[in-house]
């Protein structure tokens, strides 16, 4: 089979793969198309702390203030495909920083946190950028699935097997939203960055973290989806943040 083709089969065949059903582990196909595990499941062997994560029942979770947990055995591939699960208590907040800039898979309690109130922040979202197409979290206290896409200027998350973020940041359709992550201090053409999991001072869990690189030439699935609409009241208080973080870098 010719190498592009093999690829292309890879990218239509992967998002329909079922996961391990043992946690932290890796699938047939997973091997076969190049994930790798960065989480062992026992220890954090490879993670950087300040003793303030541990593992537990083949979860990782905060224990106690200090800050993120970052991985620190190799920095993030330019192109690349993060699969993880995750799950929070009620009112968590967390996340996934994979890319210098603002890029942040949101992780959230969606139903009670404040952030749920606005889509742009809501679970899956790039926080404070892009919004999912809608809520596919499940209850809390449940695991659920979520994988980041990056490819040049293509970045998708997905959430619970459907795909709710996908976004060219080079489409001027999308200028509003790309300013938007500008005007908070991201830079959306970064790289290189070494994933780190968010201590926002709330209960969180995450397991199955695994990567892989995505060659140059797949071919990704990028049936449109549409962002959820931000509500007016939601809009305006986006818009005071961005005000007070601008008059604040002029000081």
């Amino acid at each position: 089979m010719h190498r592009s083709l093999f690829w292309i089969c890879v990218a239509l065949v992967l998002p329909l793969v079922v996961y391990a059903e043992t946690p932290n582990t890796l699938t047939d196909a997973e091997k076969q198309a190049g994930f790798e595990l960065l989480f062992n499941g026992q220890d954090l062997t490879g993670w950087e702390h300040k003793d303030n994560w541990k593992v537990v029942d083949g979860a990782i979770t905060r224990a106690d203030k200090g800050g993120s947990l970052t991985y620190k055995v190799k920095k993030v591939p330019d192109n690349f495909e993060l699969r993880f699960d995750w799950k929070v208590a009620k009112g968590s907040n967390s996340g996934v920083y994979y890319r210098p800039g603002q890029y942040e898979y949101q992780i959230l309690d969606n139903q009670v946190h404040a952030d749920g109130r606005n889509p742009r922040t809501s679970a899956a979202s790039i926080y404070f950028g892009v919004a999912p197409s809608k809520d596919m979290t499940k209850p809390v206290g449940e695991w659920n699935t979520g994988r980041i896409v990056c490819q040049g200027t293509v970045i998708q998350h997905w959430l619970n097997d459907t795909k709710v973020v996908d976004i060219d940041y080079t489409d001027p359709s999308r200028v509003d939203e790309v300013q938007l992550l500008k005007r908070r201090g991201g830079d959306l053409a970064s790289r290189g960055a070494n994933l780190n999991l968010q201590d926002h001072g709330d209960p969180v869990w995450y397991r199955s973290l695994r990567w892989r690189v995505i060659p140059a030439d797949e071919k990704l699935d990028r049936t449109p989806v549409t962002p959820a609409a931000i509500p007016a009241d939601a809009r305006q208080r986006e818009l005071d943040y961005i005000d007070r973080i601008e008059k604040s870098k002029k000081k």
